[in-house]
């Protein structure tokens, strides 16, 4: 093998080589490739003769960005290759590239692995190994700071993260997503993780409200978003509210709405994908680790508890989709598209009274990053138990910010609220994320930390045929340009509803709560989420 190293004072962005080498391949011993690291790319070219057509037309390159992890390792380490003594090393990537059977773009798995077999003594072959290893991780992390938000750097050492199953959620199907993709791409980037499994409703809500939060750097769920609920609300019922509630926290899709996780997707600019095209995106934006600001909302049931949403707050139709869809979980998402089908079919009107206070001119920010400073890191290891238990009580008043846009809800809303005329509604939808589901843009200008509420509402007298047409447009987010005289759009900061039907649903982040007058508010900001 010929190597070498590139002179250090390089430009970035030049595309200077930095390490270069001839390493075999692991397919087939006689071939070689050239291999160049620059500070955006892994270059790979097959070497060939001179006279050879294709000299000089056979390069591949890799970018940076979408490299997870890059490792080490000797024969014994990995069974694969009869080659006692061989050392490797190994780049993870999860470029976006062009479906095979399907139009469309989706992150797919490359592994990049080459022998090291320049030297006799295989110390120093590992020592080679480890430093091309090294390179393309440093590189891979510096181009992270290009992103919005900011790189997970070390703060505790070792990071421990808190991995959250839900067996049950979705297709039921949660754990084999875990052991088919998430746990080889968390070992490729080196991200810890302990494996817990949740055992009934409100366990992780449980978990998280007891647990010594010194011990975790990161919580992450693999579910729908229900179990984030669960997370959310448990971090706001410990008396350290404030410093827990900073926990950086990261989402995988294991459930059927997975509305967060396709949000979260949709913010990384990447294409529309579903099922496990979109856990796999998730899984790089994890292995990627940037932390974003998150926006939480403040809801007061009529009960007078007060619980925090993430995603959206629903009255109606789209309500008694989420609820009366349950009994069709066993066919995943689709269940949320047999559930509308099933609605429309017998369309509801909901009389009650609706009340905001809308966003004031000028009064809307960027989406903000954490500041420098606040930063937690991932490092290599990874264990599965399931033995940390929650001491079960009965859920405390939740704590958290004060919500000083709101009035007592038995009073009149302030002056400067708009009162919606109409009482009679078809369906009420408060979004706070991009997604209502992963193929419903509901909100599609909503960023993760923008201080926003987007109230959308439905008038009585809409047909059932214009009624499907919104949701058919709200596949592509083109529903708020439909120009449809029954549909109403606002942004706001907080609002009142207030049914006039003494039964009925009210879904939060999917979830049935208390039915009854309910007011919420915008925090902005007010949680972390693991972000691309």
């Amino acid at each position: 093998m010929d190597q070498k190293e590139a002179d250090p004072s390089f430009i970035p962005g030049t595309g200077q080589v930095v390490l270069y080498g001839e390493f075999t391949g692991t397919d087939n011993p006689k071939v070689k490739y050239a291999v160049s690291l620059t500070e955006e790319d892994l270059s790979v070219q097959k070497v060939l003769a001179p006279s050879s057509p294709a000299a000089g037309r056979n390069k591949l390159s890799f970018s940076l960005k979408d490299c997870v992890g890059a490792r080490s390792l000797q024969e014994e380490d990995d069974h694969r290759h009869a080659d006692p003594g061989g050392v490797y090393f190994s780049a993870y990537f999860y470029p976006l590239r062009k479906r095979w059977m399907s139009s469309g773009a989706a992150r797919q798995r490359v592994e990049q692995r080459f022998r090291v077999a320049s030297l006799r003594d295989p110390r120093a072959n590992l020592e080679e190994a480890e430093k091309w290893a090294r390179a393309i991780r440093e590189r891979a992390g510096l181009l992270r700071h290009l992103g919005h938000g900011v790189v997970l750097s070390a703060v505790r050492q070792p990071c421990r993260v808190m991995l959250l199953v839900n067996p049950q959620s979705g297709k039921g199907q949660a754990l084999g997503l875990y052991n088919g993709h998430i746990q080889r791409m968390l070992s490729e980037a080196e991200v810890p993780h302990t494996l817990l499994i949740t055992e009934r409703k409100n366990h992780a809500r449980e978990l998280v409200r007891e647990a010594d939060l010194s011990q975790w750097d990161a919580l992450v769920i693999i579910s729908g978003d229900g179990l984030l609920y669960e997370v959310i609300n448990g971090l706001l019922e410990r008396e350290d509210w404030e410093q827990a509630i900073h926990t950086p926290l990261g989402i995988l899709p294991g459930g059927s709405g997975n509305a967060l996780a396709a949000s979260i997707h949709h913010y990384s600019g990447a294409p529309l994908v579903s099922s496990e095209e979109l856990l796999v995106s998730c899984g790089f934006i994890l292995c990627k680790g940037l932390v974003s600001r998150m926006d939480l909302i403040s809801v007061h049931l009529s009960s007078g508890q007060r619980l925090f949403s993430f995603l959206s707050l629903a009255w109606g139709f789209v309500a008694d989709v989420d609820v009366e869809s349950e009994k069709y979980r066993h066919v995943g998402a689709a269940r949320f598209t047999v559930g509308t089908l099933v609605r429309l079919a017998s369309l509801r009107v909901y009389r009650g009274r609706l009340s905001y206070l809308p966003v004031a001119d000028g009064d809307d920010t960027e989406r903000g990053v954490i500041p420098n400073g606040a930063q937690h890191t991932f490092h290599n290891s990874c264990n599965s138990n399931n033995a940390l238990k929650a001491k079960r009580r009965d859920p405390p008043m939740l704590t958290g910010p004060t919500d000083t846009l709101l009035a007592p809800v038995d009073r009149p809303v302030p002056s400067d609220w708009v009162v919606v005329p109409e009482e009679d509604f078809v369906l009420m939808l408060a979004m706070y994320q991009s997604c209502l589901a992963e193929d419903l843009l509901a909100a599609p200008n909503a960023t993760l930390d923008q201080g926003v509420i987007h109230l959308m509402y439905v008038k009585a007298g809409i047909t059932r045929a214009s009624l499907l047409k919104l949701f058919l447009a709200m596949e592509k987010g083109t529903h708020l340009a439909t120009s449809c005289p029954h549909l109403e759009y606002s942004r706001v900061r907080a609002l009142r509803l207030e049914p006039y039907a003494p039964k009925g649903l009210i879904t939060v982040d999917g979830e049935a709560v208390e039915y009854g007058p309910v007011q919420a508010q915008v925090h902005r900001g007010l949680a972390r989420m693991i972000t691309g």
